[in-house]
């Protein structure tokens, strides 16, 4: 017998991973030369594939997060988030373990510059976890109208803590 979850459960996680996912593609989108540059500069690609892998990251960020939308895609887009994120999180290890905490995480959006740090790991783990929990099965039963608010509010939530956290940790100086 496997564990459902309820649905509200999936449905948040898969609504907050998904606005992760657009977020994050549509703010590389905005600048595809800056994130070449920030992209180039984790120096873990052959230097000819730079501009084709920035092309096509931000591409697949936005077409995971319309992918969770739809419950047939969902599971495999739900791991495709996840890989992505491990992918990022290596990336980020790789070059923490380099020394090389002044490159830019890439993550920011709208102009803004983080340099990668520690938390970033812990952030992209707990991402994963949310991933996997928007591809977990879930019970049959019925989404109820309070269970719309509940989604509604908890992404709400999700998004403030998230932005909360990101500009407190971003502020200090990366260990």
């Amino acid at each position: 017998m496997r564990p459902d979850i309820d649905p509200v459960f999936g449905l948040l996680a898969t609504a907050a991973v998904s606005l992760l996912m657009a977020a994050a593609g549509v703010a590389k989108l905005r600048d595809l030369t800056r994130f070449s540059a920030v992209l180039e500069g984790y120096a873990v690609l052959p230097p000819a594939l730079v501009p084709l892998i920035a092309r096509l990251l931000p591409a697949l960020e936005v077409a995971i997060a319309i992918g969770l939308i739809w419950p047939v895609t969902r599971n495999g887009t739900a791991w495709a988030a996840g890989g992505l994120l491990f992918i990022y999180g290596a990336g980020l290890a790789l070059n923490l373990a380099r020394g090389r905490r002044d490159l830019d995480c890439g993550c920011e959006g709208f102009g803004r510059r983080h340099p990668i740090a520690a938390w970033m790991l812990v952030r992209n783990a707990l991402m994963i976890g949310l991933a996997a929990l928007a591809g977990a099965p879930a019970s049959a039963r019925a989404i109820e109208a309070t269970d719309a608010l509940t989604i509604a509010g908890g992404l709400a939530a999700f998004a403030l803590v998230y932005f909360a956290a990101d500009e407190l940790l971003g502020q200090r100086t990366p260990v």
